[in-house]
């Protein structure tokens, strides 16, 4: 049974060895395992090195620790370990849990039954309106969405259950906003939802940081649901942790003549349980076993040398999440409105007034610049006013 929280001396030593360089959730908990408590792991740490001829630790100070914990008061957000009984319970059955994780808003949120929903970035028009419908129509049934603030299906399904509670992972610090452009998402979550992170405050992400953040979303929730995704895309990524955690894995299923469409699809074919309503993902959900924690690692073979457990899994092993592992200033909104609306536009019919709000432009810029692709060809008009890429009628 965990306990309901550790001391400020106990948080400060579980800080300080999580935040050690090269000890990562493996080797934290088989240090653990082995010496009882934080403290005692970090006393043993450069003995342990110096027996081994490697390197001494670069263990943070106290000051340090407690620095950080002033500062993650202040910004009104909790550090909890995976201990402690408030962390949450899904996330803390994981394989190799994250030791330590920054929270802030409404923890009670991840208690409930979690669906982590991701998908592209790049995603249609149809795609981001049936994302925002489905996670409102779950969050009605009292499922909470989890997702990765990414753009896209992400900030998509965080809209449509801001109001019913969503959770945010995010690859920086919970005080780092992106994309830009969700700067007003990212605080209604901090209000209404619950933003969580495994690094420091001010943590700008690297490319290593977006796996870690995807198998903390599946992590945290029963299943993994992909809205259109890329056949090599972070989103397969988290539908692999998923996998490999034993949650359920969902694809909503899309045209093949949508490369967006071509993940979910693989998915599917790879035995994924294909979704087309809110009713069809509540009955998953209420059919999936409760989680349990796995057994604590074995103390044995620590000898060997603890210090080598830099343990964290990269994607070469899967998909390459290429759409998500570069630097973020990489990856600019498209500014040309025809840019813009062709690349909301698929093989599934679409109307103006959908267009218009997912594009943020009005619905007269938007008409003239359809007459125009239909024109050049590169879209059919619809009856009803509808629009889609053209031949896939």
């Amino acid at each position: 049974m965990r306990p309901a929280e550790l001391s400020f001396t106990e948080r400060c030593d579980w800080l300080r060895l999580a935040r050690t360089p090269r000890i990562g959730p493996v080797g934290f908990a088989r240090l653990l395992a082995r010496f009882g408590d934080a403290e005692t792991a970090l006393d043993a740490l450069p003995g342990l090195a110096r027996t081994r001829g490697a390197p001494r630790p670069d263990i943070p100070p106290r000051t340090a620790a407690e620095a950080e914990l002033d500062a993650i008061d202040r910004a009104g957000a909790r550090l909890l370990a995976s201990c402690e009984a408030d962390y949450p319970h899904a996330l803390a059955c994981i394989p190799a849990a994250p030791p330590v994780i920054l929270v802030k808003g409404e923890l009670a949120l991840a208690a409930k039954p979690c669906c982590a929903m991701v998908g592209a970035r790049n995603a249609s028009a149809a795609g981001l309106r049936f994302a925002r419908e489905l996670a409102h129509g779950l969050g009605s049934a009292g499922v909470t969405i989890v997702s990765g603030l990414a753009r896209g299906i992400d900030g998509a399904a965080h809209g449509g259950a801001l109001e019913t509670g969503t959770i945010a992972v995010l690859a920086g610090g919970l005080d780092y906003i992106y994309p830009p452009e969700h700067y007003e998402l990212h605080h209604a979550i901090a209000q209404q939802g619950l933003l969580v992170s495994e690094v420091p405050l001010g943590t700008l992400p690297t490319a290593r940081d977006f796996p870690r953040r995807n198998r903390l979303i599946s992590g945290l929730s029963l299943g993994v649901l992909v809205v259109e995704a890329a056949v090599k895309s972070g989103s397969l990524i988290t539908a692999r942790f998923a996998g490999e955690q034993g949650r359920e894995v969902m694809a909503v299923p899309g045209s093949p003549l949508d490369p967006r469409a071509r993940g979910g699809n693989q998915l599917l074919r790879d035995g994924a349980h294909l979704i087309e309503s809110v009713e069809d993902v509540v009955a998953i959900l209420e059919n999936t076993p409760a989680i349990e924690a796995e057994s604590p690692p074995a103390a044995n073979g620590l000898e060997d040398d603890p210090l080598d457990y830099i343990d964290w899994p990269g994607p070469d092993s899967g998909p390459t999440g290429a759409d998500e592992a570069r630097p973020p200033a990489s990856t600019p909104r498209p500014e040309d409105p025809a840019e813009r609306i062709r690349a909301l536009l698929s093989p599934t019919p679409i109307s103006a007034d959908e267009l218009s709000r997912q594009a943020r432009l009005p619905v007269g810029e938007i008409r003239a610049i359809v007459l125009e692709l239909e024109m050049a060809g590169e879209i059919d008009l619809l009856p009803g006013g509808l629009v889609q890429m053209s031949g896939s009628s």
